[in-house]
């Protein structure tokens, strides 16, 4: 089992390397963005450990993190803003099972109301990731916890999905940035246009990896920038990606898109085992 913890900082050294090691027997990867002032931390392991994992991990960010303090260009709606429960097969294609990845998720989003007392959304597969960000405390109810957000920390969304890539594209303006995220966005892409410090970014979530990649996006979105009159600048994985994905991706492509075979879930159990 996967668990892909976003936590709202991306900032203080010492605050992440004290998250780091509340985890550090699962964790994969940690991505960290001081303009979005979020990391990602991706945990692998048998079901249980990365469950527990994935409360320590909370709990901390919960005593330390306060969400009245953040600012950041990412939307978010708690210092512990998403934490997805993602079945995965190493070495194989991505499982679409769900069935334990919904128990470790409603047993997560209790924890979290009864503990924490963190109002807790669930979402996948009936409802999206989106949804929640647009109704959370304005029509739509914490599925545990109170009716109001925590005072310091928010609340959570809790979540069980299949594998998806997190990946973005850097160009050279925020309104073609903004504009090229709307054209790219659909049932396989979900995509924010973002203004990131001097430069701006089509941020996306390839939800059918699949069916829609990174190189299938990264060129979309080269060719929308194009016609736009602006400038690729580069691209960005976050977190990490399956193996079968990224062989299916010419390898002659991977330095261009941002990929190797050390961005690969594979690799980094292989590096945590050893």
């Amino acid at each position: 089992m996967e668990c892909v913890i976003n936590i709202s900082e991306g900032r203080d050294a010492a605050v992440l390397a004290h998250l780091d090691a509340t985890v550090s027997t699962l964790l994969l990867d940690r991505h960290s963005d001081a303009d979005h002032h979020r990391s990602v931390f991706t945990l692998a392991g048998e079901p249980a450990a990365v469950a527990q994992g994935a409360r320590r991990l909370t709990a901390a960010a919960v005593e330390r993190l306060s969400l009245p303090d953040h600012s950041g260009v990412h939307p978010r709606i708690g210092v512990v803003d998403v934490v997805p429960f993602v079945p995965f097969l190493p070495g194989r294609p991505p499982p679409s099972d769900l069935v334990l990845a919904l128990s470790l998720r409603d047993d997560f989003a209790q924890w979290c109301a009864r503990e924490l007392q963190l109002p807790a959304f669930l979402y996948g597969p009936d409802r999206t990731l989106p949804e929640i960000r647009r109704g959370a405390f304005a029509g739509l109810t914490p599925d545990f916890g109170a009716a109001v957000p925590h005072p310091t920390a928010g609340a959570v969304a809790v979540g069980a999905r299949p594998v998806l890539v997190a990946y973005n594209v850097w160009v050279d303006d925020p309104a073609v940035a903004r504009s090229v995220a709307a054209a790219v966005r659909g049932p396989s892409v979900r995509a924010l246009g973002l203004a990131v410090g001097d430069r701006a970014q089509v941020s996306t979530n390839l939800i059918d990896p699949a069916l829609v990649g990174p190189a299938d996006l990264y060129d979309e979105v080269s060719r929308q920038v194009t016609q736009a009159g602006g400038r690729v600048l580069g691209a960005e994985l976050v977190g990490l990606v399956p193996q079968s994905v990224l062989h299916a991706i010419p390898e002659a492509r991977w330095s261009e898109l941002g990929l190797a075979e050390e961005t690969t879930v594979e690799s980094r159990l292989s590096m945590l085992a050893g």
